[in-house]
């Protein structure tokens, strides 16, 4: 018995160890893993380091960009207001003219009937007067 408690014990013995040899090649085979998950992570956080600064520079790029936009568009809104301004004082220029117009309009018209009252008014009295002269 005592032969057959120490087959057994090496049996376990060379169990135990063939174990600990697989146990040992995944351990090896997980940290191999993890190195290059290890490098990856290193790569990729350079590559967004380059990104970022990349984004950066493109974000200070559009900000000046809509400054200049928005520079302009009131550059350009001030010119509109100059033009809306010109063609409001031409539309004033040419209610004036026309104002003016039919003023000098009403004035000949009642001018003339006016000259149309005296020459009646002439010639009535012209005929008294011829009139009282023949008698």
């Amino acid at each position: 018995m005592a032969a057959a408690l120490s087959i057994a014990a090496i049996i376990v013995a060379i169990a135990f160890a063939v174990l600990v040899v697989y146990l040992a090649q995944t351990l090896k085979a997980t940290q191999r893993t993890l190195n290059n998950v290890a490098d990856t992570m290193e790569g990729m956080e350079k590559q967004l380091e380059g990104i970022t600064t990349e984004t950066t520079l493109l974000l200070q790029k559009t900000n000046d960009l809509a400054e200049d936009v928005n520079y302009k568009v009131n550059r350009l809104n001030s010119l509109f207001e100059g033009i809306n301004e010109i063609g409001e004082t031409f539309n004033n220029l040419t209610h004036s003219i026309k104002k003016f117009s039919t003023n000098i309009s009403r004035s000949a018209d009642d001018d003339v009937e006016k000259a149309t009252e005296a020459v009646k008014w002439s010639t009535a009295i012209f005929n008294v007067w011829k009139n009282r002269k023949n008698k």
